[in-house]
């Protein structure tokens, strides 16, 4: 695992099941060098995972992931190199996240007119102060008997076309991608799976994309292997990252940290990449 990052991984501050802490001391039992924490429309927990890096030793990317309008719904955005003050970030991650309470609240009255016995305040606790996301919900239903794991409440109740699902109001990717430029960080285009055709990323890249994230989970050999030409040919920096969000559990797709074995040498290009775009902003 000698020089292998991992730019992709969850906490508690949104919906991962480990402190920020614990995510770094994770990864340093892993054997990496740096993580990126990447919690969904939130940066609450780098101010921990900072600390705890420098402590330990393993270095601490400030990221977060968005969600951004697209043709096929949703698209999740990484943003890297994010400053812990800006008053611009900062508020359109607030909208954010009162967008996902909102959507949290309807979920659960469509829940309660199935006949669920939950009310918000269990998906409240669940999220224990990090920014509410579905894995909450179905944690609650979880918690209530209503499915037999978070994978079952998902397929039953509240995965894309089940009934009780309610959908994001999602800015558009040039919105993102203009936010994190402006607070001097670098966009990534998260785990597009098969919609990861060199059309699609050209229209991201018009639109503000920096890299792709060719390595995931759900990338299978031949797909990491097509994303990675694409990125080649037009460009495009890479990352990678496991999305790791708890330890290994019923129901649970993503990797386990470190899994997919991400070179240091594309955190130096990000690094390399970013330094140059801040000097020609300055200029």
């Amino acid at each position: 695992m000698a020089d292998t990052i991992d730019l992709h991984i969850h906490s508690t501050a949104s919906d991962g099941s480990v402190s920020p802490e614990g995510v770094v001391r994770r990864a340093l039992a892993a054997g990496l060098r740096a993580i990126a924490l990447t919690d969904h429309d939130t940066l609450a927990g780098l101010p921990e995972a900072l600390v705890a890096g420098e402590r330990l030793g393993v270095r601490v990317v400030a990221g977060c992931e968005f969600s951004v309008a697209a043709a096929w719904g949703e698209m999740h955005v990484l943003g890297y190199f994010l400053p812990a003050q800006s008053k611009e970030l900062e508020s359109f991650l607030e909208r954010c996240r009162a967008d996902r309470l909102r959507r949290a609240q309807e979920m659960v009255l469509q829940l309660q007119r199935l006949g669920l016995d939950l009310s918000f305040e269990s998906v409240l606790q669940e999220s224990a102060g990090g920014a509410v996301g579905r894995p909450h919900v179905a944690r609650a239903i979880v918690r209530h008997g209503g499915a037999a794991d978070p994978g079952d409440a998902f397929d039953r109740f509240i995965g894309r076309g089940r009934p009780a699902f309610v959908e994001k109001v999602l800015p558009s990717f040039r919105a993102v991608a203009e936010v994190v430029h402006a607070a001097g960080g670098v966009v990534s285009a998260a785990h597009l799976k098969e919609r990861g055709t060199r059309a699609v990323i050209e229209r991201l890249q018009a639109d503000g994309l920096d890299a792709v994230e060719t390595r995931h989970p759900s990338h299978d050999p031949d797909l990491r292997s097509r994303l990675t030409d694409i990125a080649i040919q037009l460009g495009l920096l890479r990352t990678g990252g496991s999305d790791w969000h708890c330890d290994p559990g019923p129901g649970i797709t993503h990797g386990s940290i470190g899994s997919q074995r991400v070179p240091l040498e594309w955190l130096d290009r990000l690094d390399e990449f970013r330094a140059t775009s801040v000097q020609a902003t300055a200029t």
